[in-house]
This record gives C-alpha cells, structure tokens and sequence, in this order.
C-alpha cells in the first residue's frame, strides 16, 4: 500500500512539530553535559573515555554526582551522543567508550585544543533559569500580563518574568555577569576568526569603527590587532567598561569610552 502525498504531509509535520516542542531536551543536556563537566573528563582520559573514568574515586569530576544517581549515567550519555554532542564507540570487549565531537571539543577548557577561549560559558549563559525563564512569558509579555506591580509595560518578555532588565539583574549577581562577559567574549573571538580568515575584505577602506555596547572589546580589539589601519573604539556602560584591564587597551587603534 503507497501512502499518499497528504499522509506523507501528515507524518512529516508531526514529526516537526514534536522535534520543535522537545527540542529543549536538547539544550538542558548540553547545559548539563557543561556543568558534570564531561567534554573536560572525556578529554583529560586522552584516550577512549569509559565512565568508570568519571566516577572513580581520584577522577575530579566524582563529585558532582551523588552515588545513587550513577546508574543513570549511562542512558544521559547515549542521548548525548545521539545528539552528536558526544560520539559513542564499543570497544573490542564490547564496552561502551566515548570521545569528543567537533561540538564538544568547543566546551574543554583549553585553549590548544579549541584554538580559542571554551564556550562553555557562552552555553550556560543562553540556558541558565533567567533566560529560560524569561522566554516562558513571552505570551505573557504579548498579552500585557506584567504583573500588578508593574507601573508602565514591560519592554521585554525579561522584564515581565522579573520585573527588572537583564543588565539590572546582572548587577546584582557579579559571578554572573562575569560568566556572561566570559561566554560572549569567547563566541566573538571565535566568530571574528572565522570573518576576518573567510572575509578579512570588508574592513578594506575602513579607517575607524565604533562597537556600540560592545562589552569588554573582544571584538574591537581582534578587528585592531587583525588589521592596524582601522581605529576601533568600544562604546559602553562604566560599569562594563570599567572591568577592562587598562593593559587591554594599549594597541594603539583601540580606544575604550
């Protein structure tokens, strides 16, 4: 029996539909696989990584785990690796043993193995509560439900869930803040790689550029150490400004205001 093109339609369409309302399952794990620290264990092992290795005594990454919630190790780890997070490999003895992927090798916290800063931060900032959290009062923010204590409306579905921006809130929790900074500083170096080696072009004729809000000056100051004949200044908050060491700003084209 050949199913017909409107069955086909059909079926295609659940199957986007429970990829898009399950998708999220996908971000915890890869928020999850960051804070147990496994793209680290996997490569600390420098050989095929089993997870005795996680959970012997003198590995350092036993301690995040209690003792009873060890058996289920290994069915996270198959998710992981079915979502291309990790690879999954059987050894000669039919163990289960894993290595790092393309994806993970950007979370391990060394620099000569990513060629850049780790991005586990940049992960843990895009899946930590607040943000969450603020994404699930996104109807709320549509429908105007800001909340009895809200005396004008909310410009964001952020400031609805708590009341406050998310730079207001980060001001209060500095460790925070500085895993933020730290995450969308190794993402920009990272991207900034990519464009000045793939499309260094478009900053030809370009004599000076201005990166409005633009953070520590990750950005500006790659643009200025890549390619000298362009003046850049970061624009930004004092109190974000004010956490650049002044030894970061002595190239002579990078100006911080």
């Amino acid at each position: 029996m050949v199913a017909s093109s409107a069955s086909l339609e059909l079926q295609q369409a659940y199957v986007e539909l429970c990829n898009l309302t399950l998708c999220y399952l996908k971000s915890m794990a890869l928020q999850c696989a960051v804070e147990l620290g496994i793209p680290n264990a996997i490569h600390a092992t420098a050989v095929l990584f089993k997870l005795e290795h996680f959970i012997t005594p003198v590995s350092p990454y036993r301690r995040t785990m209690i003792i009873q919630r060890r058996p289920y190790l290994p069915r996270f780890m198959r998710y992981l690796a079915m979502t291309g997070i990790i690879a999954h490999d059987t050894s000669a003895i039919g163990e289960d043993v894993y290595r790092l992927t393309p994806l993970s090798h950007l979370l391990v916290d060394d620099v000569l193995v990513n060629g850049c800063t780790s991005l586990a931060s940049f992960v843990l900032t895009h899946t930590w509560k607040p943000t969450v959290t603020a994404a699930m009062h996104l109807s709320d923010w549509f429908k105007g439900d800001d909340g009895p204590a809200a005396l004008v409306p909310a410009e964001m579905p952020f400031k609805t869930a708590y009341g406050m921006d998310m730079w207001e809130l980060m001001r209060g929790h500095p460790k925070l803040n500085d895993a933020f900074n730290a995450g969308m500083g190794s993402n920009t170096k990272l991207v900034l790689d990519f464009v000045m080696t793939k499309c260094g072009e478009v900053f030809d004729g370009i004599s000076s550029l201005i990166d409005v809000g633009g953070g520590n000056g990750s950005a500006a100051r790659a643009i200025a150490g890549a390619f000298p004949h362009v003046k850049c200044s970061v624009l930004d908050l004092p109190n974000v400004i004010s956490d650049i060491e002044p030894g970061e700003a002595r190239l002579s084209t990078l100006q911080v205001i």
